[in-house]
């Protein structure tokens, strides 16, 4: 069994494997056995592995499951204590991976954890995806220590400390196995977007910790995948949103955060359309609102199980504030400018 397998899922990704699979290799192989599945490319990205890097392990599934899915296929796979799932376009950095396995080690209630992320056009600057570790407020919105929403901060060391966290980026997150499939790894429903959220935060409801750990670092280029602006992608994220508040709320809380959020979702529809003429966004968010009123139902099971198995009725990085009412009304745009 492997200590540490880091697994890269890859599709179509070719270039980003030629370009950033070298610092992974370089700066890990020492203390990780490194892993690519392959989300069925139609690239040469299997061939160019095999040709150039036959040291990595490969696992080659039948389709494209998305992220989320196509990492339980890949992890059922192989046996380790810690994986860590790691974007392909991520550039590693020396002894990256021993601050975050000597954490684990010690601290046994703790979960999963990040590196800080950086961003590999401004190495000075946090990148967007993770920053230096994520909470989420009131209705769900998520944000890091070092970005919210469009505002990401330069890095001057000050979220450099270890921090508990409500969620750990999916472009590195380092996790027991026995955890990951404590609580049924990655919603495969959701395919990609808010699924390593979901993952975290079920994973707090139990009573585990986050963490991220910034002495650990990384350079990620971010949207790799799909563009910011791109209607698929808000579609999935106003979807699975819903879907993780829907599963992972208490009681108590989730009558009125439904509420608000029908109000706010179909404010920030007609926002785009207006003042951004968007009319793909604009149809993705009501393409979302329906998707979630059609298929939530068939997570009612999935929210009896995760409510029954609550150990933490408030949890401490889930904040009572309303993001939007801070950052655009009180002209909050740094975490710590927040009321945390």
């Amino acid at each position: 069994m492997d200590k540490v397998a880091i697994v890269i899922l890859n599709w179509n990704g070719r270039r980003m494997l030629e370009q950033y699979l070298p610092s992974v290799l370089q700066y890990s192989k020492e203390e990780a056995t490194i892993y690519v599945a392959d989300n069925a490319s139609t690239d040469d990205s299997l061939a160019f592995l095999r040709a150039s890097y036959p040291e990595v392990r490969l696992i080659v599934l039948d389709q494209n499951w998305g992220f989320a899915e196509g990492y339980n296929k890949a992890l059922r796979q192989i046996e380790a204590e810690y994986y860590l799932l790691l974007n392909s376009d991520i550039e590693v950095t020396h002894h990256w991976l021993t601050p975050l396995i000597e954490y684990l080690d010690a601290h046994p209630d703790t979960a999963a954890c990040q590196p800080k992320l950086l961003s590999i056009f401004d190495k000075d600057r946090f990148e967007y995806a993770g920053a230096s570790g994520g909470y989420l407020d009131r209705f769900g919105y998520p944000f890091c220590r070092g970005r919210i929403f469009e505002t990401v901060e330069l890095d001057n060391g000050q979220y450099d400390n270890v921090a508990d966290i409500l969620w750990a980026t999916g472009a590195a997150l380092m996790i027991r196995a026995k955890d990951y499939w404590a609580v049924n790894g990655l919603d495969g429903r959701f395919f990609a977007h808010n699924e390593e959220i979901d993952l975290c935060w079920r994973l707090r409801i139990g009573g585990r910790r986050i963490v991220c750990i910034p002495d650990s670092y990384v350079y990620h280029v971010g949207g790799g995948t799909l563009p910011k602006s791109n209607p698929m992608k808000t579609y999935l994220n106003f979807r699975n949103n819903l879907t993780m508040l829907y599963k992972c709320l208490p009681d108590s809380e989730l009558a009125t955060v439904m509420r608000w959020r029908w109000f706010l979702d179909y404010l920030a529809a007609w926002e785009t359309l207006i003042l951004n003429r968007n009319w793909g966004d604009f149809k993705a968010i009501y393409r979302a609102r329906r998707a979630f009123k059609k298929w939530k139902k068939d997570f009612e099971a999935d929210r009896q199980q995760i409510q029954s198995q609550r150990q933490v009725e408030k949890i401490p990085e889930q904040k009572d504030f309303s993001l939007l009412w801070q950052y655009y009304a009180k002209g909050r745009k740094l975490f710590s400018a927040l009321p945390l």
